[in-house]
């Protein structure tokens, strides 16, 4: 397996497991989200990124999106690993691992102070892995959604 920068090229492989990740959430975003989400990954100028882990084959196996953002907390920006999503046929088999660990490699080399995610209560699985390799802070998170 190989973990890398998502690319152009990437697009429809990336968005087939997009779809995915968004039915596992039970939720749907409109197509015009979901395309400014793409522009963003892409875009240079934007503190957004996204890794994916690639087989032998190149098949894309997983995917894991980051954002820079500053702190109040810190020196160092934080780096807010926003989703994470592994393809049902490739589940246990190191790729969410190997993601979260290019996510910390990147976030060290671009002096992020932290790494952070969420994940829904009931992703027992996920939340196995999740402490094996970082620590549960015991945070609730509010939302109040103002515009999609």
């Amino acid at each position: 397996m190989t973990v890398r920068a998502i690319t152009k090229a990437d697009y429809s492989a990336w968005h087939a497991l997009w779809i995915q990740y968004l039915t596992f959430y039970k939720t749907e975003l409109n197509a015009d989200a979901t395309e400014r989400a793409w522009q963003r990954l892409l875009d240079e100028n934007e503190p957004m990124f996204a890794l994916g882990a690639f087989d032998a084959s190149d098949a894309l196996c997983g995917f894991a999106h980051f954002v820079y953002h500053r702190s109040f907390w810190t020196i160092g920006d934080y780096c807010y690993l926003q989703d994470l999503f592994t393809a049902p046929a490739r589940r246990r088999q190191g790729v969410a691992k190997a993601l979260i660990a290019a996510v910390y490699r990147k976030a060290q080399a671009a002096g992020a102070s932290r790494v952070y995610w969420l994940t829904h209560e009931t992703n027992s699985v996920a939340q196995t892995l999740y402490e094996s390799v970082a620590v549960r802070t015991g945070f609730v998170q509010y939302r109040k959604v103002l515009s999609l």
